[in-house]
């Protein structure tokens, strides 16, 4: 499999990624390299000599996904809401933009399937394949500009993958969770920024979780609330916490 994969990568293999992209999104795509770009982790980027160029990898791509995909849902939510307030329609939003969630559409859609990184990190981490899901809207928004990307998103992802009142129910404070839980388990859980690289809107934080001292999740994004989010929701689904 991962030999097949490797090979619609090739520059002599265009023709079967082009397929395999409609195939997966239900469209042909125009530039075919922002895709691949879109599926490359830097672990397997080509790495640039000169410090100042950004490498072959999904992680600007990320950044701009994001917000796009950020905007077509704030539309959505703004209508299909009139009546509820500014607070509401960003926690529904940040609930259904979480790397937890957005995880989950990136295997439903199939999207980790297609992801090139080191071997043993690829399929591993909800957390990549949601980092990912958002590069490939980062893709698609380049290739075929905002009101495409919105029609995609729409019917794709917000009619027939996302239980918009599921979610509306569910709880995805993730970090009030395991607070709570440790403090009713009388366990020391800590909080710990273990890293911080780049600058600007580039910027990544790193957020490792401990209990009693113990590593137990890590997790990395431009928003460092977002970052402590996640890991908790990896050591959460770690833990067995219900």
């Amino acid at each position: 499999m991962k030999a097949r994969l490797q090979a619609l990568f090739s520059s002599g293999q265009d023709k079967a990624f082009r397929k395999s992209i409609r195939n997966l999104l239900g469209f042909w795509p125009g530039n075919i390299s922002l895709y691949r770009k879109a599926f490359t982790h830097s672990s397997a980027a080509n790495q640039s000599r000169d410090t100042d160029t950004p490498k072959e990898s999904y992680e600007r791509l990320e950044f701009l996904g994001d917000a796009v995909l950020s905007s077509v849902i704030a539309d959505y939510l703004f209508k299909k809401f009139p009546f509820r307030d500014e607070g509401f329609l960003t926690k529904i939003r940040s609930r259904i933009v979480s790397r937890q969630q957005l995880g989950k559409l990136a295997v439903k859609f199939g999207v980790d399937r297609f992801i090139i990184a080191e071997s043993g990190l690829a399929g591993r981490s909800n957390s990549l394949n949601g980092d990912v899901f958002e590069a490939l809207i980062g893709a698609i928004y380049i290739d075929k500009g905002y009101n495409s990307t919105a029609r995609f998103i729409n019917q794709n992802i917000l009619r027939f993958h996302l239980d918009i009142d599921e979610i509306e129910a569910n709880d995805f404070d993730f970090k009030s969770k395991l607070i709570e839980w440790a403090q009713k388990s009388r366990k020391e859980l800590r909080f710990n920024m273990v890293d911080e690289t780049g600058a600007g809107q580039l910027k990544i934080f790193t957020i490792e979780i401990t209990i009693d001292g113990e590593p137990r999740a890590r997790s990395q994004h431009q928003s460092k609330k977002r970052a402590e989010q996640e890991a908790a929701g990896i050591c959460i689904t770690t833990l067995g916490i219900s």
